[in-house]
């Protein structure tokens, strides 16, 4: 089986756009941006609740504490929220009817119960074969994640810590290796 399709900026662009036009679009553009720019499994977003992500105050946690039981691996994991997320994020909320905190915090069309990770996998696989991205799953986000930050100059112990990882050679696997980071390397010399 061939890994998910890493995406430029263009395709995300392309996607969200795909996104803005439908009927829960802040939702799913939460849920591209929180693939892209957290990493998290799409098993992951599934079983987020509210409490997980807002804070008290009602702002966006600094950090998202997984638990075992909504991670692979049945090991629980931080999250640590950047600011270009944070912002995504509290629009998403802004338009959130309930804000308690044994919801889900991404709502399917029955509003009080969330996606299971299968169904979430569907509906990211019909978000991007409506935006024409062959190859893109609910996958390309956290391979999109962890390739970008490695063309960043990131190290792999830090994406390893990111992702969630246990073993160094499963992060290195999620590298995509491109011609942009090949160049860099060889101006290096």
């Amino acid at each position: 089986m061939a890994q998910a399709k890493t995406l430029s900026e263009t395709e995300i662009k392309i996607a969200l756009a795909v996104a803005a036009t439908g009927r829960y679009a802040a939702r799913d553009r939460a849920l591209i941006m929180s693939s892209f720019l957290s990493g998290m499994r799409v098993g992951e977003l599934a079983a987020l609740r509210i409490d997980d992500v807002i804070a008290a105050d009602r702002s966006i946690k600094d950090e998202i504490r997984l638990t075992a039981d909504q991670t692979k691996g049945s090991k629980g994991r931080t999250v640590i929220i950047g600011d270009r997320l944070r912002k995504e994020l509290s629009m998403y909320v802004a338009t959130l009817k309930h804000h308690s905190g044994d919801r889900p915090f991404f709502h399917s069309q029955r509003c009080k119960s969330g996606f299971t990770a299968n169904t979430l996998c569907q509906h990211f696989h019909i978000l991007y074969k409506r935006a024409g991205l062959e190859g893109a799953s609910s996958h390309s986000g956290r391979r999109t994640f962890i390739t970008t930050l490695a063309n960043k100059g990131v190290g792999v112990r830090v994406l390893m810590a990111l992702a969630g990882h246990s073993n160094m050679s499963t992060t290195q696997r999620y590298i995509d290796l491109n011609q942009e980071m090949l160049k860099s390397a060889v101006n290096l010399a």
